[in-house]
């Protein structure tokens, strides 16, 4: 039986119940099926999504709580957030990009963009992702880009800990405990990237600066925002489950039937 037909069957039926209700709902339903058949709910935002901080409106919004909106829109903003770093870190270390061969800055910015949002390993990490990649990213051995692998290791973490979508439904299931280590982990890269240094003393990447030539502590306020981010939502993720458990020991204490009609 065809989407349409199966419309035309529950139409047909609601009308010959006199508008019942339950057809109602059933039609509320249906029509809610016919529009996840339709468009599907997808895993990943796309690039001019992330990168606008806008999402357009959805008809598979219909499928999102209050909590899956938080969670999609929280992603979209961190991934924006490591673009930021991501530009930042280029404009102080144009060394980095050169390293890739390609043609500009751009184009190695493109490149990692595409890596990360359609989950694909970057080559010269070694087919490693989250964080392995991000420990090799910051270690003495790496000899690459340093600013691609860099952002790409922190994104590929920040989304395997969302369960590996950017967009999220009611079918899915956020860990608050891997959401909570990402945060983190976040706090663990922007000391890192702060403090390590080559054999001659020298930033592996220039950042944050407080000098006589003045203050630049812009990097530390984007892993500030994505560090909080990451925080909220890991409470509201905590309560959702607690007060989850919460309603069901009240439905005991009171001993309050479930409705059946």
């Amino acid at each position: 039986m065809s989407i349409w037909q199966l419309w035309q069957w529950q139409v047909t039926g609601l009308f010959a119940k006199g508008g019942s209700a339950y057809g109602c709902v059933r039609i509320t339903l249906l029509i809610g099926g016919i529009l996840l058949l339709a468009t599907g709910c997808a895993t990943r935002q796309d690039h001019q999504t992330i990168v606008s901080n806008q999402s357009p409106i959805k008809p598979t919004e219909f499928f999102q709580s209050h909590a899956d909106r938080m969670a999609t829109l929280g992603m979209r903003n961190n991934l924006n957030s490591l673009y930021r770093l991501m530009d930042k870190l280029y404009l102080r270390n144009p060394r980095e990009w050169r390293k890739t061969g390609l043609a500009d800055v751009e184009s190695a910015k493109r490149a990692v963009h595409r890596a990360i949002e359609l989950d694909q390993p970057l080559p010269q990490l070694g087919g490693r992702t989250d964080v392995a990649a991000l420990s090799y990213a910051l270690s003495a051995e790496y000899q690459g880009d340093r600013v691609g692998a860099f952002i790409y290791s922190l994104a590929s973490m920040l989304i395997t800990a969302h369960g590996g979508r950017t967009e999220y439904y009611l079918s899915d299931t956020l860990d608050p405990q891997f959401i909570h280590n990402a945060a983190r982990n976040f706090e663990k890269a922007s000391w890192m990237l702060a403090q390590r240094t080559d054999a001659g003393g020298k930033p592996w990447l220039l950042s944050n600066e407080i000098s006589a030539e003045g203050h630049n502590l812009s990097y530390a306020v984007e892993f500030g925002k994505i560090v909080a981010r990451l925080d909220l939502l890991t409470d509201v993720l905590d309560e959702r489950y607690r007060r989850m458990g919460v309603s069901y020991a009240q439905g005991l204490l009171f001993m309050n039937f479930l409705p059946v009609q």
